[in-house]
């Protein structure tokens, strides 16, 4: 039952952020939107029917993480569930990529989720009980050519979310990965500038508020586990089972930045 729970989202100002928030709102939960930009956590919130909490939260902000998580969970009581949203990317080949980009992908897409998860968790243990649900991506499974900074970021985040999961076996705490494919949302703004991605795979993108409605029901069925949409579930599968041929078969479909 989703009604009451209080879940705290980072990277909540738009996309599938924002998009989930709308839909926990309307099942009765208590959403708590973070993220970076005042402005379109306000927008984003101005859109939900029920109770809800609004916070500036840089997740790359290690004191900011602290003061802001430790105020919502006095402002709240606790929270049942941790949504690590919060990330973005860059395609560029490997060769063109300054190295600080590698460290500002990770910096956000991993460490954030370590720096938030660290606050909640502690309440968790304590009452026996808690979901720390991870948005990581088929990436993380799945790597494509112009996106190793990235996928290295999403890799990092599905490994410390299948050993956290190991690690806190028996504890009442559930850990989730939702690992999404290509979504239409301001992502590719800064990921695609020139669009040419987009293009390619325009008829593979699935709406923020699919993504959304699955990471719903991740939540609210405590699955530990989601790839979507089924044709990248499909093909990870193939990737794990036969690589050699994947790489065949699959590497010019897959050069598509």
């Amino acid at each position: 039952m989703l009604r009451g729970k209080k879940i705290l989202i980072t990277g909540a100002g738009s996309g599938i952020g924002a998009e989930t928030a709308r839909l926990l709102s309307a099942a009765g939960a208590v959403p708590i939107l973070t993220g970076r930009n005042g402005d379109k956590l306000k927008a984003a919130a101005a859109k939900l029917p029920g109770r809800h909490g609004v916070y500036t939260l840089d997740v790359t902000d290690n004191g900011q993480v602290e003061t802001v998580i430790a105020q919502i969970l006095a402002d709240f009581d606790g929270v049942d569930v941790l949504l690590n949203n919060a990330g973005f990317g860059l395609f560029e080949r490997f060769m063109d990529a300054p190295v600080s980009h590698f460290g500002a992908m990770m910096d956000t897409n991993y460490m954030g989720i370590v720096r938030c998860t660290k606050m909640v968790l502690p309440s968790f243990l304590a009452r026996g009980d808690g979901h720390i649900v991870n948005v990581a991506s088929i990436a993380g499974k799945l790597g494509t050519p112009k996106s190793t900074g990235y996928t290295a970021s999403k890799h990092a985040v599905l490994g410390l979310t299948n050993a956290l999961r190991a690690e806190l076996y028996g504890t009442g705490i559930v850990v989730s990965a939702v690992n999404p494919g290509p979504i239409d949302t301001p992502f590719f703004e800064q990921a695609d500038p020139d669009g040419t991605y987009v293009k390619n795979v325009s008829w593979f993108m699935m709406t923020p508020e699919r993504a959304a409605k699955s990471i719903v029901r991740v939540i609210d069925r405590r699955k530990a586990e989601l790839d979507m949409p089924f044709t990248a579930a499909a093909g990870v599968k193939l990737v794990q089972l036969f690589p050699r041929l994947a790489d065949r078969v699959t590497g010019k479909l897959l050069n598509k930045k």
